[in-house]
């Protein structure tokens, strides 16, 4: 039995961290914006990532680091940012809340005046009373749980499409397939449930039949009970919501229990583990939400040979957003003529359809992301990799 470690926007328990964020928020406000270094007038502009770098989930980590690296170095050659160049600060969350609070006072005091992190959603969240209390605006590159900008802070700022958005995407697909009954899966994690409601409530509104929304455990290895029920059931397209630890077994024992339907999963499974998992010949009807990684690109080729340059290694899911949230900080700062919090919010909530990496970018009045992004992708059976199927444009 693996060892389980949390992935992409996991809603970790945040109850054991509650305690360090009281003691620590206080302790990180009156900076002005981040210290005394990144927050002067002189000197580099220091910029801060939280990221997993540590445990399973440091790959994702080393794609956002290196993301964010290369756009900080293309700027840099250009002048930097209101005659500053500007420095990337990084912290180990390890996806954990209670690590990520550690992290984000350690950030706080080395002085950045931005941050471009946030992987998992459980560990971001409790970081944003700290940022908030010590005025640092966050433009959040993965995590994307609706829970972020519920609190209506006035510096955060998602990169990536929501929850709401993401099951607008699935919806989109179940309807332009023909599925007309449709099923949705969780772990019971804040984000995982929250994608498997909206996207139930959504098929529903839409005219779909939902069969049903069922909870599993995470992390553990029999799903025969939900298998089954999926097989009975024979829901046209099935969404799980959860990662693809479980995923992969998910998809494997319905298929053994005769499952014939499409499988659809979130973001958090959109992994070549994922297929490792499922085994040979199991996910030829696995398909997911994703938005668009660099290969997904049109013309992505020369900033792919520009990170593999940095890298030394090719890039991967959210190096792109990562790339993107520095060059959308360094636009607002720009705009803002400085690191003032008040003026880097404004330029933020003003910018229109600024061109990433991503598309036209356009913050909503709750600061998410205009439009989401998201697209279909399968798995190619040679790799095992997930690779564009459908930008849901048509």
């Amino acid at each position: 039995m693996h060892t389980r470690t949390p992935r992409i926007r996991r809603a970790l328990s945040i109850a054991a961290a509650i305690g360090a964020i009281i003691i620590t928020a206080g302790c990180s406000g009156g900076l002005g914006g981040g210290g005394t270094s990144g927050g002067s007038s002189d000197g580099p502009i220091k910029i801060g990532m939280l990221a997993p770098f540590s445990g399973s989930e440091s790959a994702f980590g080393n794609y956002m680091k290196n993301g964010a690296q290369l756009a900080i170095d293309e700027i840099n050659a250009k002048g930097g940012v209101d005659g500053r160049k500007l420095e990337l600060e990084v912290q180990d969350d390890a996806c954990d809340a209670t690590t990520s609070v550690a992290a984000a006072n350690k950030l706080v005091t080395d002085g950045v005046v931005a941050s471009v992190g946030g992987y998992c959603s459980g560990a971001t969240l409790p970081t944003l009373p700290i940022f908030n209390e010590a005025k640092i605006p966050m433009v959040i590159p993965a995590a994307n749980s609706n829970e972020l900008v519920k609190q209506k802070l006035p510096g955060v700022f998602l990169i990536n499409g929501t929850g709401t958005q993401q099951a607008a995407a699935a919806v989109k697909y179940a309807q332009k397939s023909g599925a007309k009954t449709v099923a949705a899966i969780n772990d019971a994690t804040a984000y995982s449930k929250d994608l498997a409601d909206s996207f139930a409530q959504q098929a529903k509104d839409a005219g779909l039949t939902v069969d049903f929304n069922a909870v599993i455990t995470p992390g553990e290895n029999d799903y025969s009970a939900v298998a089954t029920q999926l097989a009975n059931a024979k829901p046209d397209l099935v969404y799980w919501t959860g990662y693809y630890q479980e995923g992969g077994l998910i998809v494997r024992q319905s298929t053994d229990a005769g499952f014939e339907g499409t499988f659809l999963v979130g973001d958090g499974s959109v992994d070549a583990k994922f297929a490792q998992i499922a085994g040979k010949g199991y996910t030829e009807h696995v398909l997911g939400t994703f938005t668009q990684t660099p290969d997904m690109l049109k013309g992505a080729d020369k900033w792919i040979a520009d990170y593999k340059k940095l890298a030394g290694a090719d890039p991967g899911p959210y190096s792109t957003q990562a790339y993107d949230a520095v060059n959308v900080v360094a636009e607002a700062m720009t705009t803002a003529k400085g690191t003032d919090f008040d003026k880097v919010v404004k330029a933020l909530e003003g910018l229109k359809d600024f061109k990433t990496l991503g598309g036209p970018l356009t913050f909503m009045p709750d600061h998410t992301r205009s439009g989401g992004g998201f697209v279909i992708v399968s798995i190619d059976p040679s790799s095992g990799q997930f690779v564009l199927k459908d930008d849901l444009q048509g």
